[in-house]
């Protein structure tokens, strides 16, 4: 079995917490029983979370040895400028070391994405503007970290693709079941992880009835 889910903000990815206060978990989703998160997204990130009852697939899912893209939207306080994003692109130098080059680009800010609740606090002296980031690793708050090291801060976290699967139509603490690889194999030369799906169809769970997950392709359509 695999879940796509929208991980709203201030939600673990697990399904308990022995903190106390306790804060928010997935287990106030109505997930299937058995699952669990496939690799992380920061309790103050958003965005697809894949979960499986197949612990194989947790493994690939979360190795470097298979090269999944994860990409994400990005509000940062600043304006990014050529150099900025040559960094990016290019490969930092984090205080757990050098980071693999990743893929970016300065977009509009998402018509489709609503308001977070909280808000974000932007201040009105400083400019923001948005990035589409697809790095290649999940290292602990890596985009954050990263965007820091450019002089751009993170405001706003969204995580829209995992490998094959993107966030479409998904609104916060929705899910939806998904047609479950059967195989996952290492990183082509070509640059595209090698995924084979089930043929079942996915079976639609508390979700807008006219979204779809679908591959996720670079222009996001």
């Amino acid at each position: 079995m695999l879940i796509a889910f929208h991980k709203p903000m201030n939600v673990l990815c697990q399904f308990t917490d022995r903190s106390r206060p306790a804060r928010p978990t997935l287990a106030a989703f109505g997930l299937p029983k058995g699952v669990y998160a496939a690799g992380r997204l920061d309790f103050d990130s958003e965005g697809l979370l894949l979960l499986t009852d197949d612990g194989a697939l947790v493994a690939a899912i979360g190795s470097p040895k298979f090269d999944w893209p994860k990409t994400y939207l990005v509000q940062v306080e600043g304006r990014p400028t050529d150099e900025a994003l040559r960094q990016l692109r290019d490969g930092l130098v984090l205080n757990d070391g050098p980071t693999r080059p990743a893929e970016v680009e300065a977009i509009d800010r998402p018509a489709w994405l609503p308001q977070r609740v909280p808000p974000v606090r932007v201040r009105q002296t400083v400019p923001d503007a948005w990035l589409r980031l697809t790095i290649r690793e999940g290292r602990n708050r890596q985009v954050r970290r990263m965007s820091a090291a450019v002089g751009l801060p993170t405001l706003r976290l969204v995580r829209v693709g995992i490998g094959p699967y993107a966030l479409d139509g998904l609104a916060a603490g929705q899910w939806r079941q998904l047609a479950a690889p059967e195989q996952v194999a290492p990183r082509r030369r070509s640059g595209a992880p090698s995924v084979a799906t089930r043929s079942t169809a996915a079976s639609a769970r508390p979700a807008a009835s006219s979204g779809l997950i679908r591959p996720w392709k670079r222009d996001g359509r």
